[in-house]
């Protein structure tokens, strides 16, 4: 367990340093802000869908650490899948963060990394946001936020 945690860290700590598709796409066809105002991550998704599949894609924001890194890899790992393919994993993410999927029955690769932060309780939206954004964007939905109606995780 401590070996997890500890590759849970170094990732996190690379993606915040360091992070994969980082900018805002000209002339995107989709695009969404997400917003939780109980910490105050703030991510803005710039996209290109053609023919169903994501061809780029980028962010942008204020964040934690977390927010940044799960913004991070979750931009490299659905550019270039279809769009079901990242609604599948929109799902299955916020699954694994709730601690209602076993991440060995996902198709989420390198993101099972972030199964830990189930255990913080505080940190779960903030590794959500980012997808919960990514699903605002593919549904046409200019902004989301983690709170009220829109809540990725109702009951908490």
């Amino acid at each position: 367990m401590s070996d997890m945690r500890a590759l849970y860290q170094e990732v996190i700590l690379d993606h915040n340093r360091k992070p994969r598709n980082w900018g805002a796409i000209a002339n995107p066809n989709r695009h969404a802000e997400g917003h939780n105002p109980l910490c105050g991550d703030h991510v803005k998704l710039t996209m290109n869908v053609e023919d169903g599949r994501i061809e780029s894609i980028a962010f942008e924001g204020v964040g934690c650490a977390i927010c940044k890194a799960s913004a991070s890899m979750m931009t490299g790992a659905v550019k270039g899948r279809n769009t079901e393919e990242a609604e599948q994993m929109v799902e299955e993410f916020r699954g694994m963060a709730t601690g209602t999927l076993d991440p060995e029955q996902s198709h989420l690769g390198r993101l099972k990394v972030f199964a830990g932060v189930k255990d913080l309780p505080s940190r779960v939206k903030c590794a959500i946001l980012p997808w919960h954004t990514l699903h605002a964007a593919l549904n046409s939905e200019q902004q989301v936020s983690t709170e009220g109606a829109s809540d990725p995780v109702p009951g908490e």
